[in-house]
């Protein structure tokens, strides 16, 4: 797998392809969901440059490919998460993956995995836990 700088464009566009193919199926909704977060704009990456990365994805992925089964070590993921430092970053990158991957409706195993992996890391290092709760109106029920 490529590797990038820390906190680069291409770091965090690769985190958002994976985000769209680790389910083994990238639906129109997940597009649509990615330009209206303009998380591209915010990370400083074109569409074309985010598309170049997919298919760069596409590509480490099929490589370390076994059996016909394409499978990501959690060590892989765990670089990949590693290589985004900036707290403000992660957060953004964290909601905008999170609205990729409920685009289509259906939060696959992969996605699962690879949004669960990202706040365990990350929440850890940045005090997502230790935030004040978004206030969304519900109670919660005793």
């Amino acid at each position: 797998m490529r590797t990038y700088p820390s906190n680069s464009p291409q770091a965090a566009g690769r985190l958002l392809a994976l985000t769209m193919i680790v389910d083994g199926n990238l639906a129109p909704s997940e597009l649509d969901a990615l330009d209206h977060s303009r998380i591209l704009a915010r990370v400083d990456l074109g569409e074309e440059a985010f598309r170049a990365l997919l298919q760069d994805l596409c590509e480490d992925m099929l490589a370390g490919a076994a059996n016909g089964e394409i499978q990501l070590a959690p060590a892989v993921l765990d670089s990949l998460l590693a290589e985004i430092t900036d707290p403000s970053l992660r957060r953004r990158l964290l909601h905008a993956m999170w609205q990729i991957a409920d685009a289509d409706g259906w939060l696959a195993d992969g996605e699962a995995v690879l949004l669960a992996r990202a706040g365990v890391l990350w929440g850890a290092e940045t005090g997502f836990s230790t935030r004040a709760p978004i206030d969304s109106g519900l109670q919660p029920s005793l």
